[in-house]
């Protein structure tokens, strides 16, 4: 069962808080050591995230367990052999932990995609059986890796408790589209935990602020990629294409922004700090600038852990542009098994290395204003090559977009769109750029009644706000639950 709603979390959260605090309150009247209250609110988190992950996929929570028990395995005797001196070892460890999250990640994800490929190119008729995608698998396979990589590097310790790991592996808040967290974050948060009123307010506003964009913002500003991508090419218009990607663009940067947000803020609550992973990537004056702003989790993963090692950029400029055009093959990969996807991962391989080889320098000395509108056409046309699976249809949305499209430039239903969306349009382009936050601080720093009010009554209202269009609406999907 696809998470369609976030009704179910509203059901779930506040059972979850109540027991979790009540632990946490009754470990400190039994007069507990911190790390023994901290072991035992693992347990619970453990058991509770695997409910929350079971109530999507209750299949495939056996798989989840197995990964579990493989990386906590290889990472006890990675450490072990680290700390005597016996690499060659570790890197069997490593290699099988390797092995097996890579092996699983390729059989249920890229399975159909490479024998349906087989079977056009070469005339064959294999056949297989359909599997459903588990939920958040390229997220938590990356995560597993990483603990026993950090180990075999000595940048992380060896968790020896495998509940306290499994609640890293499981740990609902970002369970199932990210961000990406490395063991090493939260290493020591998983054996000692501060928690406080100031972090659970942060937590909580966080939070709501994540609920607005993903419920409130790309959930809106979605319809109308909904309504524009359902068109075909004899009433496709360029201007009607230009209204669908500009809303694609908003949509996947506030349905994915909003999801992080609100796993960093639940982190916060519980105790956790997960790093951020979005900076305002649509104020980017460079495709390098934005893939710095942009799932900041996932591009520190592979810089870490395929571009530096494979010698990222101190082995001269042949060698950087085979690493990024092997690391962005693999982005592109990583995103979907559909051929758009790796075209897409190309796309930006290509730009980054034409920036990387000579073009950065270029664009040091054009104004900052053409600088962010050559950065925001590229991105956007990116997005229009990430939108279609398929690859034919895409191919007509972009011959569109260029006015090669076989419904002219415009007509009364691009004029009728455009003044239904007008005003999300302003909304979600204020709301993208850094004017709120700005706006925000200077709220924050004001102390007094009208601070504290000021900030209820906007938590109230984007939570009632977001909860009436969760109850009345059936338009509410989550485009990274599908990666």
């Amino acid at each position: 069962m696809v998470f369609s709603s976030l009704l179910f979390l509203f059901r779930f959260l506040p059972v979850v808080f109540l027991v979790y605090f009540l632990l946490l309150g009754l470990g400190r009247i039994l007069k507990l050591k911190d790390r023994q209250i901290t072991k035992i609110n693992n347990s619970f988190l453990f058991f509770a995230s695997l409910v929350f992950y079971a109530w999507g996929e209750p299949k495939y929570v056996v798989l989840m367990l197995f990964s579990t028990v493989v990386d906590y395995t290889c990472g006890y005797f990675t450490g072990k052999y680290v700390d005597r001196d016996k690499k060659k070892t570790a890197r069997i460890f490593v290699a099988i932990s390797m092995c097996i999250n890579l092996g699983l990640l390729c059989f249920f994800k890229y399975r159909g995609f490479f024998l349906d490929n087989v079977n056009h190119f070469f005339g064959c008729q294999i056949q297989y059986k359909d599997l459903p995608l588990p939920i958040g698998i390229s997220f938590y396979t990356f995560q597993t890796m990483s603990y026993t990589i950090d180990v075999y590097r000595k940048e992380a310790p060896v968790q020896k408790n495998i509940i306290s790991f499994g609640s890293y592996v499981v740990l609902f808040p970002q369970l199932i589209a990210g961000p990406i967290v490395r063991y090493q974050t939260i290493a020591d948060q998983l054996n000692h935990r501060v928690h406080s009123v100031e972090k659970i307010n942060y937590g909580i506003r966080r939070f709501m602020v994540g609920l607005g964009k993903k419920v409130l913002l790309a959930n809106n500003i979605g319809m109308l990629w909904t309504t524009v991508s359902a068109y075909g090419g004899d009433n496709l218009t360029s201007f009607t294409a230009w209204l669908g990607v500009f809303a694609f663009t908003f949509q996947i940067y506030f349905d994915f922004s909003g999801y992080s947000d609100m796993a960093i803020g639940l982190g916060e609550m519980l105790g956790f700090h997960f790093l951020e992973n979005f900076n305002y990537p649509y104020l980017a004056e460079s495709i390098t600038e934005f893939w710095r702003r942009w799932h900041i989790s996932l591009g520190t993963w592979f810089k870490e852990y395929v571009y530096i090692p494979l010698g990222g950029n101190r082995k001269g400029k042949a060698r950087q542009i085979l690493n990024i055009c092997v690391v962005w093959f693999l982005t592109g990969m990583w995103h979907g098994a559909d051929w758009n996807f790796i075209l897409w991962g190309v796309y930006f391989g290509v730009l980054l290395i034409f920036e990387k080889t000579f073009f950065l320098k270029v664009l040091k000395k054009i104004p900052a204003f053409f600088r962010h509108l050559y950065a925001l056409i590229f991105v956007i046309g990116g997005w229009a090559i990430f939108a279609y699976p398929d690859v034919r249809h895409g191919h007509e949305f972009v011959k569109a977009l260029f006015g090669q499209g076989r419904a002219g430039f415009i007509n009364q239903n691009s004029l009728y769109l455009l003044s239904q969306y007008a005003v999300m349009f302003v909304i979600v382009i204020i709301a993208s750029t850094n004017l709120p936050a700005k706006l925000g601080k200077k709220v924050i720093a004001k102390e007094g009644c009208l601070r504290m009010v000021g900030e209820c009554l906007f938590i109230l209202l984007v939570f009632l706000a977001s909860l009436a269009f969760l109850v009345n609406a059936s338009y509410n999907p989550f485009l990274y639950f599908r990666f």
